[in-house]
């Protein structure tokens, strides 16, 4: 798998932009702040319909222009797709594969598969859940594309259960007064009957969405367990070995399985255990939204005991890793660095440049050709002011 071509109208600094592109490495190379970072954003926008850079969509957008158009010519063995995303802050976006308009854009995942390493994956270490629970995600959907729809539903039942635990801790805030009173059936008596089976409409949804999301992170880190472990070891080989653990607050059977059906009722047994403490607090306190995917050097959790040096490999390790597993899928997808290895030693840098090397397409950016290792040599765009031209 490889991008062809690829075409900006008003995405970032760039008025316009076409960037033609070959297999094997391209490094975009220029000074910070000149656009090349921009340019691999764009084809991973194409993969994903997410920046790796900003959570929304309206800094994508150059200032002053209603809309930004990524287009990116994909091929796939003999076959090739046009896919066209027009990206509109405040209002949906819109998506055409081969000149076609499709339904909704996440129609579009799949045809483009990334593996992006940027300085942010230093965030799946150290930072919130959240960013792990990202990575974990954009991953089931680069494998099945269908799961986008299984996390959008999830989210918006989630969206909807936290409004009505809202309204019922409101309720019960004015019914009980100055003192606690946390019999469910005296709020129920109160009124606010409704509200609890209205509760239990959403609970059941929550459920089926949450059951099959739990599934497919937890068989996705069991796969993706070895590949880190063997990816961290050849990183840091003198560093203890990696280790991933999904863990979640629904309370699972260390013998009961993973079906959906097993997860389905655990989940569901887990909410009734959390209703009224939900109720008090007003928010979902189970599923996956809560959960994290935890990361061990030998004994010792990476975030907070990692060094900055086993932070990075841990991350590039993580992104090594779901390379991997997609290649495995079924054809290499894009790699792309994003400015990595100016965060590198010497030793990560050239260990790094040799696992890469022979993937079908790497595209990098560095700030200074000096920044792109001798084993990734090969075509060069040199970025300044929001221009691409090719010297090499």
């Amino acid at each position: 798998m490889r991008v062809c071509h690829l075409s900006l109208t008003d995405f970032r600094s760039y008025p316009s932009a076409e960037v033609a592109l070959e297999p094997g490495v391209t490094a975009f190379v220029g000074p910070n702040g000149h656009g090349k970072t921009n340019l691999v954003e764009a084809i991973g926008y194409v993969a994903t319909q997410s920046s790796h850079r900003v959570a929304t969509d309206a800094p994508l957008v150059r200032h002053g222009a209603e809309r930004a158009i990524v287009r990116a010519l994909v091929a796939r063995d003999e076959r090739r797709a046009l896919v066209e995303l027009e990206i509109n802050p405040g209002r949906a976006n819109r998506a055409r594969v081969n000149r076609s308009p499709v339904a909704r854009p996440r129609e579009a995942l799949g045809l483009l598969r990334t593996v992006l390493f940027a300085p942010e994956d230093l965030a799946l270490v150290k930072g919130d859940p959240s960013e792990r629970r990202r990575f974990l995600d954009d991953l089931l959907v680069a494998r099945a594309p269908r799961f986008a729809g299984v996390r959008a539903d999830y989210d918006r039942v989630l969206k909807q259960r936290n409004t009505l635990l809202r309204t019922a801790a409101a309720t019960k805030g004015r019914r009980r007064g100055p003192r606690r009173q946390d019999d469910e059936a005296a709020f129920a008596s109160a009124g606010a009957g409704d509200v609890l089976s209205t509760l239990d409409v959403w609970d059941s949804h929550l459920v089926r969405h949450g059951a099959e999301l739990l599934a497919a992170r937890l068989d996705l880190v069991e796969a993706l367990r070895p590949l880190t472990a063997k990816a961290y070891a050849t990183l840091a080989p003198a560093s203890a070995a990696a280790d991933l653990e999904y863990r979640t607050g629904v309370k699972l059977s260390t013998d009961c399985g993973r079906s959906r059906d097993i997860l389905e009722e655990a989940l569901r047994a887990s909410l009734a255990e959390a209703r009224q403490a939900e109720l008090e607090r007003g928010v979902t306190l189970v599923g996956p939204h809560r959960d994290d995917l935890h990361l061990a050097l030998g004994e010792l959790p990476a975030r907070g005991y990692a060094s900055h040096g086993e932070s990075w490999s841990f991350a590039l390790a993580l992104r090594l890793a779901a390379y991997d597993l997609l290649r495995a899928d079924g054809g290499d997808p894009v790699l792309i660095l994003d400015d990595v290895f100016a965060e590198l030693d010497g030793q990560r840098r050239t260990r790094l440049a040799e696992i890469v090397a022979p993937a079908e397409q790497v595209l990098i950016t560095a700030a200074v050709p000096d920044d792109v290792p001798a084993e990734l040599a090969g075509a060069r765009f040199d970025v300044t002011e929001g221009s691409a031209t090719r010297v090499r």
